[in-house]
């Protein structure tokens, strides 16, 4: 990712998501991460305090903070789970069923650094629409390799399973 002045930034790609907070109305993002920018778009970056924005530049050896958001999802996954949508590097697992959590494997892939995988207490049971764990990448880009690393540490089966009532 390069900095780069936001007057400079039509054609590139926005890098992350931009977002708007207007006390009381709203906050959510105005532009997400992968937005192409326009000449349209640099007032509305300029209103919301962005005189410089990050622009991805592609590099074959690191992974943005949703895709590697992913593949932490992907390691805790199972048919009884189904994401939440991916946001600033943040996927939660949704699930209903007895929560089991491999705390071991859990634990290998948060000492790694710049990733943890938060969840509920393992052996406690979650209805539909609970959210029972959020990944988190820290970096806003974080090294391949780091997360091949963490895909070894975890395993093959998924960190978390649902035990249907």
């Amino acid at each position: 990712m390069k900095l780069m002045r936001t007057e400079d930034a039509v054609g590139q790609v926005l890098c992350h998501d931009i977002t708007q907070i207007i006390k009381g109305v709203t906050k959510d993002a105005v532009f997400r991460k992968g937005h192409i920018i326009t000449e349209e778009d640099i007032p509305v970056l300029l209103s919301v305090g962005k005189d410089h924005i990050y622009i991805w530049e592609n590099n074959e050896n690191m992974l943005h903070e949703n895709d590697a958001a992913k593949i932490l999802y992907d390691m805790c996954a199972n048919e009884h789970m189904t994401p939440s949508e991916i946001k600033e590097g943040k996927i939660e697992l949704i699930a209903e069923c007895l929560l089991k959590v491999d705390t071991e494997r859990l634990n290998a892939v948060n000492a790694l650094g710049e990733m943890m995988i938060a969840c509920r207490h393992g052996n406690f049971p979650v209805k539909k629409g609970d959210k029972i764990a959020g990944t988190r990448i820290i970096p806003l880009i974080i090294e391949k390799e780091k997360m091949e690393r963490a895909k070894k540490v975890a395993g093959e089966e998924p960190i978390f399973e649902l035990i249907p009532f």
